[in-house]
């Protein structure tokens, strides 16, 4: 059975995959990808360059870092709002709260330690 025949007798659209989500077009991925070059050059010239206080550099390049990470969940990963992704926003935030748990966890012990085994100056 060739390939036509075979997605007309699933009711499937080329452009989706089985679970109902859509792949990205090749637009969409240039789009992505021009953004994660730009959120990736950006924080690296700041760094060079050094013509701005650390103080200052270290907020920008968290922040294009965040944004650099929304833009691979939305134009790589393809996750929206739409009702077929749901299960995988789901699976996403719940991942997210586990590594936030075992992040701020981990950071609170080493404080806890750091400030009890160290002697008092």
């Amino acid at each position: 059975m060739s390939n036509t025949k075979s997605v007309q007798a699933h009711g499937h659209d080329a452009g989706h995959n089985a679970a109902g989500g859509s792949h990205g077009s090749v637009k969409s991925y240039l789009i992505g990808f021009v953004l994660a070059v730009i959120l990736t050059v950006v924080p690296f010239k700041l760094v060079m360059d050094g013509t701005m206080p650390p103080s200052t550099v270290l907020p920008l390049i968290l922040g294009a870092a965040l944004v650099q990470i929304v833009v691979h969940l939305i134009y790589f990963l393809h996750m929206d709002r739409s009702s077929e992704q749901r299960w995988n926003v789901m699976a996403f935030a719940f991942t997210i709260l586990i590594v936030s748990i075992v992040l701020v966890g981990s950071l609170w012990i080493m404080h806890n330690a750091n400030t009890l085994m160290m002697p008092a100056m």
